[in-house]
């Protein structure tokens, strides 16, 4: 690949595909695909980790009416074995899925918990620059009251991997302030490449959890491995902090809901609306319903009555204090 910008349409698009709840959403990333983003001409991947290596012994693969549905939007569907990660960290599948896509072609892998809401074709991508989802709170490291602090701690993976340190930090942030560091959601991340991007983000995730700085001791890396390893990858490949305009991804043109009362909650009237025209046509509406936070939260109207309990317009500042409102009330379904 060279390292020109691609044509916006050039590219294809990675979801992770799994039996239970991921197959549901999969499907449902699908269809807003198809309903918001005509344009785009690329190929939607739904990657599905076979029941093998690390996940022998567990049902993963898609369901034949979910697989059905894929296929009918235009989805292919590309089978991957999980040799590192699996049943014991399923965010792993995201990494070694990479490694079965296409080489040299450019990409975007999506968590599937997304909506795409606008026409992704207008996001002006350069590929030879990837970035990922700036949509994140202060997560990892956590800070120990004599531990490392957010400079000794993220230096040691620089170190430790021989990359550049101090043009990874937003120099426009204080020192120690969690921001200053590059750090990304990996709900979306894109490049020219995803065997290259796979490979190394396999390589730094296999050593961060296999042999760690020392930095690193009181540090849980379980769910975060993904998010630690990933600036990292980003920078490696000549990426940083919003190389495409802000407020198109995880704004017009994405949602990355997470689950589906968190939608109902805190989005604004225009996803929730879009979400219940995607999901209507009785087609789509017989195979959704077989998921019952779906089936509840759209379709037998839970998730309207979730979002009444909160003033979209003064949300609290972290998740966790919405997730634990929608617990109290009955409306947490997962």
């Amino acid at each position: 690949m060279t390292g020109r910008a691609q044509h916006s349409q050039d590219f294809n698009i990675v979801i992770i595909g799994q039996n239970g709840r991921l197959a549901y959403e999969a499907l449902l990333f699908a269809a807003s695909l198809r309903a918001h983003s005509p344009a785009f001409v690329g190929r939607l991947l739904v990657a599905e980790p076979q029941p093998e290596a690390k996940w022998s012994g567990t049902d993963t693969r898609l369901p034949p009416h979910i697989r059905d549905g894929l296929e009918e939007y235009g989805a292919e569907i590309i089978p991957f074995v999980a040799h590192h990660f699996g049943a014991d960290y399923p965010y792993g599948n995201k990494i070694e899925a990479l490694l079965a896509m296409p080489e040299g072609e450019p990409f975007i892998f999506f968590d599937t918990d997304t909506l795409i809401t606008g026409e992704i074709t207008d996001i002006p991508f350069d590929f030879a620059k990837p970035s990922a989802s700036m949509q994140r709170e202060d997560t990892w490291p956590k800070q120990e009251l004599y531990g490392p602090g957010y400079t000794q701690t993220w230096k040691s993976l620089y170190d430790k991997f021989g990359l550049d340190f101090e043009s990874s930090l937003d120099l426009a942030k204080p020192d120690e302030f969690w921001e200053r560091y590059l750090y990304f959601n990996a709900g979306w991340f894109f490049y020219e490449c995803p065997q290259r991007f796979g490979a190394k983000f396999l390589e730094y995730a296999l050593a961060i959890r296999d042999d760690a700085p020392e930095e690193l001791i009181c540090q849980p890396l379980d769910p975060w491995l993904d998010q630690v390893a990933l600036p990292l990858v980003v920078h490696a490949l000549g990426g940083g902090r919003d190389t495409i305009p802000h407020g198109l991804l995880d704004g017009e043109v994405s949602c990355h809901y997470r689950l589906m009362p968190l939608l109902y909650a805190r989005e604004s009237d225009r996803v929730v609306d879009l979400l219940e025209q995607v999901a209507a046509p009785n087609k789509l509406k017989k195979r959704l319903k077989q998921y019952d936070p779906f089936k509840r939260m759209i379709y037998q109207g839970r998730g309207r009555k979730a979002r009444a309990l909160f003033d979209q317009n003064s949300l609290p500042k972290r998740e966790a204090a919405i997730r634990n409102a929608l617990k109290r009330n009955g409306f947490w379904l997962r």
